[in-house]
């Protein structure tokens, strides 16, 4: 990590305080549906955000969701948790991801597309993951947001498409230009903000899953799964889906339920 992304990292604000309160309650074994849902209805932005995340066909529900209660109901705590926390986050952040290629409205449709694979793929066998999962595959790609400030500020931006071009892979073009990959920054982020270490470990290891805690492993491949078979331009090509199933196979992951998952993001 280099001096220049850490104070940039540093430099950032803090979370706000419904994003505390969301993590405090989640956190607390005592804590309860009901309690998620009093913290959530008492801002009625994070509401609609919320409501607009769950609404997405790419859940595949039939019926419209429109209350907290039924969202936390249908996706459970920890998936509710992270449509709130994407939106806070990324209120926190002045996006410019052209050094990437990729316009405002293109991250958004990646990180939606991301989460909602990794929802439709553990909701049923892999539900017990969702709590750091949901969360994770919505906030992975955060780190790009400084990557690309610090390629601008840098003038690299033609150095980086060079590196994209001749390495053919997104990290490792960031390694060679920035000195930082983005699950490293992203990590860093998250420990800076103090969330939990599960999550932190999980999005800073995806690429090298064996390299996590024991227990977070299992996450930590899930998420790197998913970030192969919906790369940087949202498109999921047969291509990523193989690359994705190469990591199924090694961790053991199910494949059935990521078969019939991939089908709605495509």
């Amino acid at each position: 990590m280099t001096e220049d992304i850490l104070k940039k990292i540093k430099q950032l604000p803090p979370l706000p305080e419904s994003a505390m309160q969301i993590e405090a309650v989640y956190q607390d074994p005592d804590s309860s549906f009901n309690d998620m849902v009093k913290i959530l209805e008492k801002d009625p932005l994070l509401t609609a955000d919320i409501l607009k995340a769950a609404n997405s066909p790419l859940y595949g529900f039939s019926r419209e969701i429109n209350a907290i209660s039924q969202a936390v109901g249908l996706f459970g705590m920890g998936t509710v948790r992270g449509f709130a926390l994407a939106s806070i986050v990324k209120k926190s952040f002045s996006l410019d991801l052209s050094p990437y290629g990729i316009n405002n409205d293109m991250f958004s449709a990646l990180s939606k597309k991301q989460h909602g694979l990794v929802t439709s793929w553990c909701i049923r066998k892999e539900n017990r993951l969702l709590g750091v999962l949901s969360p994770a595959a919505f906030l992975v790609e955060i780190g790009k947001v400084l990557i690309a400030q610090q390629i601008i500020a840098d003038g690299k931006q033609e150095e980086f498409r060079d590196a994209l071009a001749e390495l053919g892979n997104v990290e490792a073009a960031e390694r060679q230009v920035v000195g930082a990959d983005t699950p490293e920054v992203s990590s860093t982020i998250f420990k800076q903000w103090k969330f939990e270490e599960g999550l932190v470990d999980v999005i800073g290891n995806c690429m090298q899953p064996d390299e996590a805690e024991e227990d977070d492993r299992r996450a930590a491949a899930i998420l790197n799964a998913v970030r192969l078979a919906v790369p940087i331009n949202g498109v999921v090509t047969d291509a990523s889906v193989e690359a994705a199933k190469e990591i199924i196979a090694k961790y053991d992951l199910n494949l059935e339920a990521f078969e019939t998952a991939i089908e709605n993001v495509k």
